[in-house]
């Protein structure tokens, strides 16, 4: 009895250390995390491609990370709980920056770690270094699930108790979640996963439970929810936080606190993302606080160019608010903020004077800062200002209302129109980085402006001729009266140079070739620009050249081939009949685009538009070898107007030669080996072609009306989509049964069948490869290519409709036509 006694005493203790591993409670409403557990788990495979056994076999480290309320930690105990019952030894260690900061708080975190994970209620350590000690003679081998939650900046933290890491055994996992993403590269070998904002109907659910207690919004309230979940984008903690604070209260309480919220937030959401704006340096505290003011969606590098001008390592500095998640870059390169971490800066920025906004230190109000200017209100403390205006509601401004304004860094004016009453010994703007003025209303820059500090000057919709300073970026775009550009001998340091839409533009001044540094020059839609000056050929730093749209450019500068810089060159539209015979030299090309250049041209003696020219190409394209885009679509090109030499393009991806008048492809196609996408549409003489490049994954052949046959694409393994609209002239039914052969090609979108009678003239085709609108001549013969891929189950047909027309004689079911 004794023994039995003991044993059972055993067992009891043995459970009772199992059931303190209870799962974890992660949110009353956890409305999208089984997918991103899903996602997370994936990720915590040593090796997508793997066996469980060869998972055993590594230590992986994933780094869970978001901003601050994305719901990192939330993920992180849902995972955790779909784990912990295949590990021995787990532990999750809550709050690890808040608990790192009290006394001896690293080293209760390390008796914590110690006690989960040896099943010990009593640990004792004396200090930091003992515990890192104890922890690896303790964990080290051991097949371990460890989750560090909410862990900064600081390395000695991982170090402490992530040490263990390293000694950890085969097949342990471990969960960092961070606002740092740079933060688990510190510890080795790892995995990052960032966190996804709720979508709109995960969000409207989340707040619907908080606020009604029930998956959907109650129907009075559906339009004001559907703006509170606009509010917080998908944040799942201004979500939970803002429905509480809305549950059972009125509608006109909703929209007083709808109002309220977009100039203030709520203090419980503001406490919590200002964590992060807190652990930052002072030039990331400022760079951080100009970019949510003044500079959320604008492009990057811009970004950086006008903050490196205020003095910041703007490159380095905008590299760390990605890592922390207060920044992201779009795919079209431009700086992006979550609208509530937006708002946590402006927040802090209002906060330095409550009740006094010209006493603060930066301004985007309109109200505010029309306030300022009107009162002639400004004081020092104000370094930048924004005041976008239509058109319609512009303004005049005294330009004394700046004179107090002496440490503005930046200044954005849309429509405010400038009057000039300040005493002639005045002076404004002198230490001025940032000048955006669109509609500036001068031709001149009045003396009293002080811009010799001046980095980057945006004056787009401007009448202004004369620049000063060390600018690098100028922006005159749609200067409507601008008939020639400035003297650029005063503006030497000019590295970005835009004219789009500047429709009076006719010369470009010859100075422009002493610009060394100009690495971007933007013409777009300069409809009166005949000619660049020879001297633009200097311009040996220049990277790219847009010229789209110059209709009455006839011809480029015989030496653009010195441009050795040059990566992109745009030309579409243009009225350029002729290439230079030097391209062949601008070896850093990577993009050229040609399309509709040699195009109408007026008759001179009767006005109309005569027959296209053609566009000349120099003979031999050699020299070019990095060039991976060429667009020479609707040049009207001839068979002898191609160059000799295609097959010297050994980067080419991307070819593009549509709406041309040759017969056969350029010589030297076929051994382009690197070439993904060829495009032939409307090339309506385009009879045969030759062997095409194995590489090819896109061929697009619609209406080539006189294409009698397809080449062998046996080889074409990699083929995927393949376009043949209106291609008339195909008549070898051989050839469009073998196409079912080429295993990669996609499902086939919606195909319209044009030969069958009248009355299901409508009819779709859905065939399980990429072989879009066949359009043969015969209806037999379709009627034979049907039959023969539905008969391998490979797709099927869908009419619209209620049913099927008598006059359609296969009407059986299963998965062939008979």
């Amino acid at each position: 009895m004794k023994h039995e006694a003991k044993f059972i005493k055993k067992i009891v203790k043995e459970v009772s250390r199992e059931l303190k591993y209870t799962r974890l409670f992660v949110a009353a409403h956890p409305v999208g995390i089984e997918p991103r557990v899903h996602e997370l788990r994936a990720l915590l495979k040593s090796n997508k491609r793997s066996s469980t056994d060869d998972d055993e076999q590594k230590v992986v480290v994933v780094g869970i990370c978001g901003t601050g309320g994305i719901g990192k930690t939330t993920l992180a105990k849902a995972t955790y709980n779909h784990l912990f019952h295949s590990f021995e030894a787990k532990s999750f260690l809550h709050n690890v920056r808040e608990v790192s900061q009290q006394s001896n708080g690293l080293v209760q975190l390390q008796k914590q770690l110690l006690s989960d994970t040896l099943r010990l209620e009593k640990i004792k350590i004396a200090s930091v270094d003992e515990g890192i000690n104890l922890i690896k003679k303790r964990l080290e081998g051991r097949k371990v699930l460890l989750v560090l939650d909410d862990v900064d900046e600081h390395l000695y933290q991982l170090k402490s108790i992530g040490g263990s890491i390293k000694w950890c055994g085969p097949g342990s996992k471990i969960i960092i979640t961070t606002r740092d993403r740079n933060l688990p590269a510190k510890i080795g070998e790892h995995k990052i996963y960032m966190v996804k904002e709720l979508d709109n109907i995960e969000a409207m659910e989340l707040f619907s439970w908080h606020a009604f207690g029930k998956s959907h919004p109650l129907e009075d309230y559906a339009e004001d929810s559907k703006k509170v979940v606009a509010y917080c984008g998908g944040l799942p903690l201004g979500l939970e936080v803002v429905g509480a604070a809305l549950k059972s209260e009125s509608i006109p309480y909703w929209k007083y606190q709808l109002a309220k919220m977009e100039t203030n937030p709520h203090a419980q959401i503001q406490e919590k993302l200002q964590l992060s704006f807190d652990s930052l340096c002072d030039d990331q505290r400022h760079m951080f606080l100009d970019i949510s003011c003044f500079l959320v969606g604008m492009d990057k590098e811009y970004v950086v160019r006008i903050l490196d001008g205020c003095g910041f390592y703007a490159g380095v500095v905008l590299e760390i608010l990605i890592h922390r998640c207060l920044v992201r870059v779009s795919e079209t390169n431009r700086l992006m903020m979550h609208d509530l971490v937006r708002d946590m800066g402006r927040e802090i920025v209002r906060r330095e004077s409550p009740n006094k906004p010209h006493e603060r230190s930066r301004l985007w109000d309109p109200q505010d800062v029309k306030d300022m200017l009107a009162n002639n209100m400004g004081t020092e403390a104000i370094e930048g200002v924004k005041l976008a205006l239509p058109s319609v509601n512009g303004i005049s401004v005294d330009a004394e209302a700046f004179c107090k304004l002496r440490k503005l860094r930046l200044l954005h004016l849309d429509n405010v129109k400038l009057k000039l009453n300040i005493e002639s010994n005045g002076v404004i703007f002198q230490n001025l980085r940032w000048l955006c003025w669109h509609g500036f209303s001068l031709e001149f820059v009045p003396k009293v402006f002080h811009l010799g500090e001046v980095v980057n000057m945006d004056m787009q919709y401007s009448n202004l001729r004369q620049f000063l300073g060390k600018l690098k970026f100028l922006d005159l775009s749609h200067s409507r009266h601008l008939e020639e550009t400035p003297n650029f001998s005063r503006i030497p340091n000019l590295e970005d140079l835009k004219l789009e839409g500047c429709r009076s533009l006719v010369r470009v001044h010859e100075s422009i070739g002493y610009l060394e540094s100009l690495k971007h020059a933007n013409f777009t839609d300069c409809k009166q620009l005949k000619a660049l000056p020879d001297s633009f050929c200097r311009l040996t730093s220049l990277e790219t050249l847009f010229l789209t749209g110059c209709v009455k450019l006839e011809k480029l500068p015989q030496d653009l081939g010195n441009l050795e810089s040059l990566t992109a060159l745009l030309a579409e539209n243009t009225g350029i009949t002729q290439m230079p015979s030097g391209i062949g030299r601008m070896a850093n090309l990577k993009v050229l685009s040609l399309d509709r250049c040699g195009g109408l041209h007026p008759n001179s003696s009767t006005g109309q538009s005569s027959r296209p020219s053609t566009l000349l190409l120099p003979p031999f394209l050699q020299g070019l070898t990095r060039l991976q885009f060429l667009n020479l679509g609707n040049c009207n090109l001839l068979d002898d107007a191609m160059p000799r030499d295609f097959w010297t393009l050994s980067s080419l991806v991307n070819l593009k030669l549509h709406g041309n008048n040759f017969c056969r492809l350029p010589h030297g196609l076929g051994g382009l080996s690197s070439l993904s996408n060829l495009v032939l549409s409307n090339c309506r003489s385009l009879q045969r072609l030759e062997q095409l490049p194995a590489s090819l994954v896109l061929l697009d052949l619609d209406n080539c009306i006189s294409l009698e046959e397809l080449p062998d694409l046996s080889n074409n393994a990699q083929l995927m989509d393949i376009s043949l609209s209106n291609c008339h002239q195909l008549a070898d039914e051989d050839q469009i049964l073998d196409l079912r052969s080429y295993g990669r090609l996609l499902p086939l979108k919606p195909m319209p069948v044009h030969h069958f009678q009248d009355e299901i003239a409508k009819t779709y085709v859905f065939i399980s490869k990429q072989v879009h609108n066949v359009q043969l001549i015969k209806k037999v013969t379709y009627d034979h290519i049907l039959q023969d891929w539905l008969s391998d189950a490979l797709g099927g047909i869908f009419i619209p409709g209620k049913r099927i027309p008598d006059s359609y004689i296969y009407q059986e079911e299963g998965p062939s036509v008979h």
